[in-house]
């Protein structure tokens, strides 16, 4: 079994920058895809961005492109999202999510068999 811990969320200015954090215990995750997904209360949660099992192929949902940046460190079984020039849409509680089943970054949401608890980020305008 594996389990995902999610830390590095909080409150930030409109601009500013914060760095989530995804900490997998149980099971190595150097197999699988990896993702961060991200939900506000009243809709769906959505995609923000994935990274394939080597680290060589990301993805990202149009409105985080060239802002977000999704990488993993495999030795320590972590992967981690760097969100730059954040905006006020950007408030959400974030969620890591790991696949044991696909290993490139394209992953229905499906294919994710583990989440964490997620985190809140919080933008101020």
């Amino acid at each position: 079994q594996v389990q995902l811990v999610e830390s590095g969320g909080g409150l930030v200015q409109a601009g500013g920058s914060l760095r989530l954090s995804c900490a997998a215990s149980g099971r190595t995750l150097s197999s699988g895809a990896m993702g961060w997904f991200r939900q506000v209360p009243g809709k769906e949660r959505e995609f923000v961005a994935t990274i394939s099992a080597s680290g060589g192929t990301t993805s990202y949902a149009d409105s985080v492109k060239g802002r977000f940046t999704i990488s993993r460190d495999d030795a320590k079984n972590t992967a981690y999202l760097q969100m730059n020039s954040l905006k006020p849409e950007d408030t959400a509680v974030y969620y890591c999510a790991a696949s044991s089943i696909y290993r490139s970054a394209s992953v229905p949401r499906s294919g994710y068999n583990y989440w964490g608890q997620g985190t809140q980020v919080t933008v101020s305008s």
